[in-house]
């Protein structure tokens, strides 16, 4: 059922218009599914545009699964982050479909950073990957170590202009 409604959710979003990075004001909308040592979650993240090459964003994920998750109290399952991006796609000047976005992200379990990219396929759809990594762990000495280390991201990308 979790991956029924994961795929209605994704098919329903797909109907919204798309395109790269085009800077102030620009909004994207990512979900996708969310990858980590012993555990797999979705994820909802959103970033409005502030500058040519800055965007601002907030990220949240559940996880729904993994190796220990029935050990694992509901706090450890759900977090959320405050993000800052400087989106490099024009400035690297490979393709007006393609942005690689690196950047710093301030969460409920850690500090960190990410580095992604999107692709737009066209104007109306695209795909984005992300890897994150913490650089200050809040509870060092969690039992769980979902939401407090490494992740990748893999999703679907849509523009909410």
């Amino acid at each position: 059922m979790k991956k029924f409604f994961t795929i209605v959710l994704l098919g329903a979003f797909c109907m919204i218009n798309a395109q790269a990075f085009k800077g102030k004001g620009d909004t994207k909308l990512d979900i996708g599914m969310n990858i980590q040592n012993g555990g797999t979650g979705i994820l909802v993240s959103s970033d409005f545009g502030l500058g040519e090459n800055i965007s601002i964003g907030i990220l949240a994920s559940y996880l729904l699964g993994g190796s220990q998750i029935q050990n694992v109290s509901g706090d450890y399952r759900f977090d959320a982050k405050a993000r800052f991006n400087a989106n490099l796609g024009n400035v690297l000047n490979i393709s007006p479909k393609f942005d690689v976005y690196p950047g710093l992200n301030l969460g409920l379990k850690n500090f960190g950073g990410h580095l992604g990219a999107r692709y737009f396929f066209s104007d109306g759809f695209g795909v984005f990957s992300e890897f994150s990594v913490p650089f200050a762990k809040y509870d060092s000495e969690a039992v769980s170590k979902y939401n407090n280390g490494a992740t990748f991201n893999i999703g679907a990308s849509f523009n909410l202009d």
